[in-house]
């Protein structure tokens, strides 16, 4: 157990495991600043009032409906280098990629690489999903993974700093379920039952642990049930407003100053507006001269200045990876793609 959670700790920093299972494939990027041309009629001009640009020109074969936009060279005074791609919900739909471990106890599949995905499903955008490690010759999913309404992913539902003193915080997930998109706090009991929470639990390192959550806490559950699902964290924006969970997911290290949600590194998200699906990366590590990435925080705030009533924080570090025609957008921080647990898709209706 105490090598599994050490894992499990490297992953919600938001770095994850770094795999041997990893390929190095051709690394083919053009000059992110001249990557296509703004429209002039745009069809999602509040993007475009914030200062991004529709770069969907650069990618050959994009179905109608999704719009790919790079960001200004900085935000709030952060020097940048982002991509989002907007999916129009009436014409484009989601899935996800997994490993198959339902519960947690481990598989011999393998991990992937995005663009091993995008070669066996023609997906025209994908992104990397949730977090995952590896350990005594299997991998492990950490993090909530649903398609077409199989669950192949649970969110790990214990944490420790000791091996002694142990914590069950609820973690993040967006779903959809009946055609509705949404954000939330999900626990796995040892049970089986898996809860879905509108709130997540008041956990911190630096307090005694809350109770373990069940049907009644942190307030009445729902019974989990999703058509697609993909968890990680924090939550980032839920009914509008940011509230970056970080600290009750704990998220965040063994008590160091140095806590990985409020440090700068490339980053992925996944969010919604009432009619959009948005897809968010960024660029960190100096792979860009200049480009350090984002807080949690600071992409909470991207993708509520986007419009995102609900956003979830995905697996970070060298595993962020946005493929648009099997193109990659930022440079991966790893110096190429990183084998992933689970990645997202955006597929025509």
């Amino acid at each position: 157990m105490k090598l599994r959670q050490l894992f499990y700790i490297l992953a919600v920093l938001g770095v994850a495991c770094s795999s041997k299972e990893s390929a190095t494939p051709e690394w083919p990027w053009t000059d992110p600043e001249n990557q296509g041309e703004e429209q002039t009629t745009d069809p999602n001009p509040a993007v475009i009032e914030k200062g991004w640009t529709n770069v969907s020109s650069a990618y050959s074969s994009l179905p109608e409906g999704i719009q790919v936009y790079k960001s200004p060279s900085a935000i709030d005074g952060v020097k940048t280098v982002a991509y989002i791609a907007v999916a129009d919900l009436s014409r484009i739909t989601w899935d996800v990629w997994s490993i198959d471990d339902p519960s947690t106890q481990g598989t011999d599949q393998t991990l992937k690489i995005p663009s091993e995905v995008y070669e066996t499903t023609s997906a025209p955008v994908l992104v990397n999903g949730g977090y995952f490690f590896s350990e005594g010759g299997k991998r492990y999913n950490a993090s909530v993974a649903v398609s077409n309404g199989k669950v192949y992913g649970v969110n790990l539902n214990y944490a420790s700093q000791d091996w002694v003193t142990y914590y069950y915080p609820t973690r993040g997930v967006f779903y959809e379920k009946a055609g509705k998109l949404s954000a939330g706090w999900t626990y796995y009991t040892s049970s089986g039952q898996h809860y879905l929470y509108g709130i997540p639990a008041d956990n911190a390192w630096d307090k005694a642990p809350a109770q373990a959550p069940d049907a009644s806490f942190p307030e009445t559950a729902a019974t989990f049930e999703a058509t697609t699902a993909i968890g990680a964290g924090p939550v980032l924006v839920h009914g509008g407003e940011v509230v970056n969970s970080w600290k009750a997911e704990l998220f965040y290290g063994d008590g160091s100053d140095d806590k990985m949600p409020e440090a700068r590194h490339p980053r992925t998200a996944i969010g919604c507006t009432s009619s959009r699906l948005i897809l968010f990366v960024c660029e960190g590590r100096g792979m860009t001269e200049g480009v350090a990435g984002l807080t949690t925080g600071e992409v909470a705030s991207v993708m509520k200045s986007l419009g995102c009533r609900e956003a979830l924080n995905l697996d970070g570090g060298g595993s962020s990876c946005l493929l648009v025609g099997g193109k990659s957008t930022i440079k991966e921080s790893d110096g190429h793609q990183r084998a992933v647990g689970s990645v997202i898709m955006l597929k025509t209706k």
